[in-house]
């Protein structure tokens, strides 16, 4: 198994610059879209974040960037990395690469949708489960997917330890088609038990938003400061 990365957690005066400069890149990349966007609970929103538009070596190793910094900085511990279908495929992937330039070579692995019934079959690709499992994603909006993540993990043997995401919109999830008080990020943590870090979260495109004169964006302050007046969570 492999030793992990663990790494001390402390006071860093640049994780406030990291956020604002990975919403600029994202903002500039088309990544973070503004207009009017339905989401998966049926809401309105006024952004809308598609990690898929990191779609060139150059955006996708940048990005890789991002999450190594954030999570390294975390003071989160972890044997590997799990990034479950599809988009977590390339980020885990993108992740691990970038964790090994900088001195933290750790196993990866991702999952199918659809068992392989020929080859080595199943649905597990890559290293062995094993150790505490990092998840690696791009935004957690109903926790959806980390449930099934974790199932297929603890099938496996291992620990679901930990989960990475580009972007917390610190927005109610829903339960049989209500809002609940709650954010998929605060279920993941205080219900199943999972730590959660993100690269940048709501308050942060709000805070780029208010501060940047972004052309064709006189009004994204606003509509985005409204909608999370209806839907905002609160806490961190």
């Amino acid at each position: 198994m492999s030793e992990g990365v663990e790494v001390k957690t402390g006071t860093n005066p640049a994780q406030d610059n990291l956020a604002q400069e990975f919403v600029q890149f994202a903002v500039a990349g088309g990544v973070l879209r503004f207009g009017e966007f339905k989401t998966k609970a049926g809401r309105l929103s006024p952004y809308f974040f598609n990690a898929g538009l990191f779609d060139d070596g150059a955006k996708l190793g940048k990005l890789a960037q991002f999450y190594a910094q954030r999570l390294l900085a975390s003071g989160i511990d972890f044997d590997m990395i799990f990034g479950p279908a599809y988009k977590g495929i390339p980020l885990g992937a993108a992740l691990a690469v970038e964790l090994a330039r900088l001195g933290h070579n750790v196993p990866f692995a991702y999952n199918r949708k659809e068992a392989k019934d020929h080859g080595e079959g199943g649905t597990l690709v890559g290293a062995p489960l094993q150790g505490r499992v990092l998840i690696v994603d791009d935004v957690m909006s109903a926790g959806t997917a980390v449930r099934e993540s974790i199932a297929l993990i603890q099938r496996a043997g291992a620990t679901a330890h930990a989960v990475v995401i580009a972007l917390d919109r610190q927005e109610k999830a829903t339960e049989d088609g209500h809002d609940v008080a709650h954010s998929a990020v605060q279920y993941v943590q205080h219900t199943l038990g999972l730590q959660v870090c993100a690269i940048a979260k709501l308050n942060d495109l709000l805070h780029y938003l208010q501060h940047h004169s972004v052309p064709g964006l006189a009004d994204a302050f606003d509509q985005v400061n409204t909608y999370r007046a209806s839907y905002g969570v609160d806490g961190p």
